[in-house]
């Protein structure tokens, strides 16, 4: 899956929040200075440091940096392991539909599997699989990755992935959705999402197209349910040996599910608020029926909310009392986050019904939007189509929805903590992942989740510990919070680097509670068809805001330090980043 662009910042890994706002001389100036100081504390706790500026550094504290704390594997119960696993790279099948590599790749899962990673997240890409023609799938190249994670050990979380990989960040190659689908598109463009200045973005397809029978007879809907059945089809004997474990459908741009608000391709900055994308034909015909369905024939689609770089007080929709407190804007946001829940709700019922009776979960990717969280509009939350305030719960109503389909509500930034993000995007990160996990252990389904960007070091680990079981282990039990897994994002290189590698596994250990690896441990049940369809009634009661669950300081199950925590984001900020 193409990183979430949700969960992205400018802050370099590890520069700490006081020097967020100087000159790029006054920062070096100000971490130059830092640098000397733990440099001085380390020498005064008889660390011996070499002249080898990069290596000599790592190796000093390489030691404290894998050191972890924690509860032995003796006196932990299995209900305490979180299954890890890792997402491969976005083009490990390229854009021609071949699985190359095979060799670089058997060695690498096989150091996974060393390493205690219980299995791996691939992208099924649409673009490749149904690339020549309607119904027209090749899933050989699949077939040939399956067959080798399958042989080293390792279990599969398949992503139907019905958008574009390229345009966001961390999208270093380029798979666009099926081109014949483009070519209809050429000719009705409004079948894609569009902002108020007419752009159209060909990341996925509008949701105002879902029942719409433009695809060669077929609808949006039809085409992603056939796709998925073809998938059960051509895959049977991996879900039939247990080796696929999960299936997360994609449901919008970057797999998530969200309105494609912020697009780095259309000119979108951290922390610009976005655009919201309900322009085309489709969308403003529905919305005028609903309007006038409602008695407010006169209201039309906002034409204050600025552009994608603005920051709320420069527009009238999101500034102090703006259009958004009024009943004409909080009618405008119901109606957009409503037709949200209805997109998921219908593809999921999809899903279900595609892989009922198979021992798989279904999940789906809700985005991790943080910047401008603190701020009273939430408008980076808004244009992307989760009607959250204050005073407001915008998640809940997703999981409520999840839970129908016996769905696992996977979020994202588990790694970011506030300290890592300049002031002045209004950014509450820990704030963000602690309501919605906890929405989803309030509605009773299981919470998964990733890291936004890709980390190496243990501060960022912790975060992510802490994440997984907020209240810590339990030596006599099922922890009060744990989250059902945990996706690495990604692997590389640079992650198989010793010292990199060595502290990942050292994270693995910690997610698992320190147990050793459970091959049994991720046996799903047989997937039952989803329950009966919620009301909107329900799901507007469930807007309802209600405190998250308590989470502890720091987690228990700690790698390193606080001095060693200081140091990774020094090593990562000024010698590991190349």
């Amino acid at each position: 899956m193409n990183i979430n662009m949700a969960s992205i910042g400018p802050s370099k890994l590890g520069v700490m929040p006081e020097v967020m706002g100087f000159s790029h001389q006054e920062l070096s100036l100000v971490m130059f200075k830092k640098f000397k100081l733990a440099r001085k504390q380390l020498l005064q706790q008889n660390l011996t440091f070499t002249n080898r500026r990069k290596t000599g550094i790592a190796q000093a504290i390489a030691p404290e940096a894998t050191k972890a704390t924690g509860a032995t594997s003796s006196s932990v119960p299995l209900a305490n392991y979180v299954p890890v696993y890792v997402m491969l790279p976005l083009d490990v099948i390229s854009l021609d539909n071949v699985f190359r590599n095979q060799d670089k790749c058997e060695k690498q899962f096989k150091e996974l599997r060393a390493a205690g990673v219980d299995g791996i997240m691939v992208d099924v890409w649409w673009g490749i699989v149904e690339a020549n023609g309607p119904r027209q799938y090749d899933w050989s190249a699949y077939r040939n990755l399956f067959q080798l994670v399958q042989k080293t050990g390792l279990k599969i979380q398949a992503i139907m992935s019905f958008h574009q990989c390229g345009g966001n960040i961390g999208d270093d190659v380029y798979i666009p959705i099926p081109k014949w689908v483009l070519t209809i598109g050429e000719n009705n463009p409004d079948i894609f999402y569009t902002n108020r200045a007419g752009t159209r973005n060909k990341e996925c397809l509008s949701l105002a197209v879902d029942n719409q029978p433009l695809f060669e007879s077929r609808t949006a809907v039809q085409m992603y349910s056939d796709y998925m059945r073809s998938f059960r089809e051509n895959m049977s004997d991996f879900l039939e040996a247990g080796s696929i474990v999960d299936i997360e459908v994609g449901l919008g741009p970057a797999g998530e599910l969200r309105y494609p608000a912020y697009t780095q391709s259309q000119g979108w900055k951290f922390p610009g608020i976005g655009e919201f994308q309900c322009y085309d034909k489709h969308m403003r015909t529905d919305f005028k029926e609903a309007v006038t369905k409602a008695g407010y024939r006169q209201w039309d689609l906002p034409d204050d909310a600025g552009t994608y770089n603005d920051i709320p007080v420069k527009t009238g929709f999101f500034g102090p009392n703006g259009t958004y407190l009024t009943e004409k804007g909080k009618f405008f946001l119901t109606w957009y986050s409503s037709k949200l829940l209805l997109h998921g709700d219908q593809i999921l019922d999809e899903a279900n019904k595609a892989f009922l009776g198979c021992k798989v979960k279904l999940s789906a990717k809700v985005a991790g939007i943080h910047w401008w969280y603190k701020d009273a509009s939430h408008a980076a939350e808004l244009t992307s189509g989760y009607y959250n305030l204050d005073n407001r719960e915008g998640y809940r109503p997703i999981a409520r929805m999840l839970s129908r389909h016996h769905g696992t509500l996977n979020f994202t930034c588990l790694e970011m903590r506030n300290s890592e993000q300049p002031a002045y995007a209004k950014s509450g990160p820990q704030e963000l992942v602690q309501q919605v996990l906890s929405v989803g252990w309030k509605e009773n389904i299981d919470v998964a989740g990733e890291n936004a960007l890709s980390r190496y070091d243990g501060y960022a680990y912790n975060q992510i510990l802490l994440n997984a079981r907020p209240n810590g282990i339990n030596k006599s039990g099922p922890p009060k919070l744990k989250m059902a897994g945990l996706t690495y994002l990604r692997l590389s290189e640079k992650l198989l680097q010793k010292r990199n590698f060595n502290t990942f596994k050292t994270f693995v250990k910690k997610m698992h509670a320190d147990l050793d690896y459970c091959p049994e441990y991720e046996k799903p049940a047989p997937l039952g068809r989803s329950k009966m369809e919620i009301s909107m009634d329900e799901l507007v009661a469930a807007t309802q805001r209600t405190k998250p669950f308590p989470w502890d300081e720091q987690t228990d199950a700690r790698i390193g330090g606080i001095l060693a925590e200081y140091w990774d984001r020094l090593l990562n900020t000024f010698f590991l980043s190349n």
